[in-house]
């Protein structure tokens, strides 16, 4: 039983050591060749401009939408302020009413 939780223990531990990526390996066979490198090099070049260019449709889209939300804050900013003062006019009317002025009453 002691064994065997070791043995997983172990398996487990392996199991999660880094592994070195062997992504620029200088002794690759296939990158011998000079225009196997240029041919690498130019994939690299064309996906980085990919990347590149998908990044900047995330950031404008992006900004497209906190333009909007700020618009929309604006707005809810604005309605607020106009029921603030449709509140402020209806306590002076209920003040004015409670005073005894008739005028400001409603049936």
């Amino acid at each position: 039983m002691k064994t065997g939780f070791c043995a997983l223990a172990l398996a487990i531990g392996l199991a999660l050591l880094p592994v070195p990526a062997h992504a620029d390996d200088p002794n690759d066979p296939t990158m011998r060749s000079a225009a196997a490198r240029a041919r690498d090099r130019a994939t690299i070049k064309r996906m980085n401009q990919q990347q590149l260019a998908y990044v900047r449709q995330r950031d404008a889209r992006i900004m497209q939408n906190y333009r909007q939300a700020q618009g929309q804050r604006e707005s809810y900013a604005d309605a607020r302020d106009e029921y603030a003062r449709s509140m402020a006019e209806w306590r002076r009317a209920v003040a004015a009413c409670n005073a005894g002025r008739w005028e400001y009453c409603d049936d």
